[in-house]
C-alpha cells in the first residue's frame, strides 16, 4: 500500500522529527546508522535509486515502495521527495507492516 496510511505515518514522523528527507539526507542517515527503513518514491530517478538502494541493501535496511515524489513531498511540506529515511524503530516497523516492499 502506498496511499493514505503510509503518508499519514510519515506525516507523524515528520512532526516528531524522525525523518531524513531527500536522497542526500537519507544517505547521510544510512551512513550514520540512524535510518531504520527507507521509503522510495515510485517515480524516483534511476540515479537516486542507485545511490540509496546500494547503501541500504549493504547494511540491510528495508526499502519500501511509496507514492510518487510529488505526493510524498506535498504531504511532508516539501518539494518532490524521492526518498525518506525513517529513524524511529517503532514507526519504521509500522511502515514496513503496511507498505509494499520495494521490488
Amino acid at each position: 500500500m502506498a496511499g493514505g496510511g503510509l503518508l499519514g505515518l510519515l506525516a507523524l514522523g515528520r512532526r516528531a522529527g524522525q525523518l531524513d528527507l531527500g536522497v542526500d539526507a537519507v544517505r547521510a542517515g544510512l551512513q550514520a546508522g540512524r535510518v531504520r527503513c527507507v521509503v522510495l518514491a515510485r517515480d524516483a530517478s534511476p540515479r537516486a535509486l542507485e545511490k540509496v538502494m546500494r547503501l541500504a541493501n549493504g547494511i540491510r535496511v528495508p526499502l519500501v515502495a511509496g507514492p510518487d515524489a510529488d505526493s510524498l513531498g506535498a504531504r511532508l511540506g516539501r518539494p518532490p521527495l524521492m526518498a525518506v529515511g525513517v529513524k524511529d524503530r517503532a514507526l519504521a516497523d509500522g511502515i514496513i507492516r503496511q507498505a509494499s516492499p520495494w521490488a
